[in-house]
């Protein structure tokens, strides 16, 4: 497997099984390990892994862990592709159930990301920058790649839109993770801009005129911002596919 700044991880995500190279030959699984970071992470975020915190959870040494894991990325590495559904296993029953065209298939992928997101919002800390990459992850991004297949866009314009819907998805599960929860965002958000409107309204009657109309309606609804925004990057997506004549 590859050298370099990520070499270790890699050959952990893709290599096979780790036998450590001191100690006794029976001992622990790099899932174990991985299972017992998540559980750390989802208690308190990623902030609160360690490889000595890791090892207690294991009721090992630190030393010990070191012979199977080298750092704190590698152990990061592993806990994400712990954390994140086989594509395998539920994404690929959902994208089953969503019917031809790369619209519904894409709505359903980003929907279950979100639900990734939800279920451990520290990936929302743990997937940025450059990184080794895992057999899911990169299962995940097959299937959304799948999704545009014969839509006539270019490999790297098919990219470029799975980056897109993902930095949709992502901001929403920021939004909701800095609310406290999942689904409420717009009610919450609304709630502190009224309260706004109430006392300064006419310093800002486009805001004011917006929420009423919000009102009007008996509120957005939950997950009304994931959907209005992959609706509108669908839409533009969809004009591209026309222009190339593919639709």
């Amino acid at each position: 497997m590859a050298d370099g700044q990520w070499g270790a991880a890699v050959r952990l995500l893709w290599g096979p099984p780790v036998t450590p190279a001191r100690g006794p030959r029976r001992g622990l699984t790099l899932e174990q390990i991985a299972v017992a970071g998540v559980g750390i992470a989802d208690a308190e975020g990623l902030g609160g892994v360690s490889m000595q915190r890791v090892a207690g959870q294991l009721s090992v040494t630190k030393m010990a862990l070191y012979r199977y894991v080298p750092g704190k990325a590698e152990l990061v590495a592993l806990m994400v592709e712990a954390a994140l559904p086989d594509p395998a296993g539920g994404l690929d029953a959902a994208l089953a159930g969503a019917g031809s065209g790369w619209r519904g298939g894409l709505g359903v992928w980003a929907r279950e990301l979100l639900a990734g997101y939800r279920a451990h919002p520290w990936l929302l800390d743990a997937t940025v920058g450059a990184r080794a990459l895992g057999p899911r992850e990169v299962g995940w991004l097959e299937r959304a790649l799948a999704a545009l297949e014969g839509c006539g866009l270019s490999g790297a314009e098919a990219m470029d839109v799975v980056v897109l819907v993902t930095g949709h998805v992502r901001g929403i599960a920021e939004q909701e993770r800095a609310m406290g929860g999942s689904g409420g965002v717009d009610e919450e958000l609304g709630a502190v801009l009224a309260e706004v409107v109430r006392e300064r309204g006419e310093a800002y009657p486009a805001v004011a005129a917006a929420l009423g109309s919000v009102a009007g309606h008996g509120g957005q609804g939950q997950g009304q911002g994931l959907e209005f925004g992959l609706q509108r990057i669908f839409d533009g997506v969809g004009l591209l596919v026309e222009r190339r004549g593919m639709a």
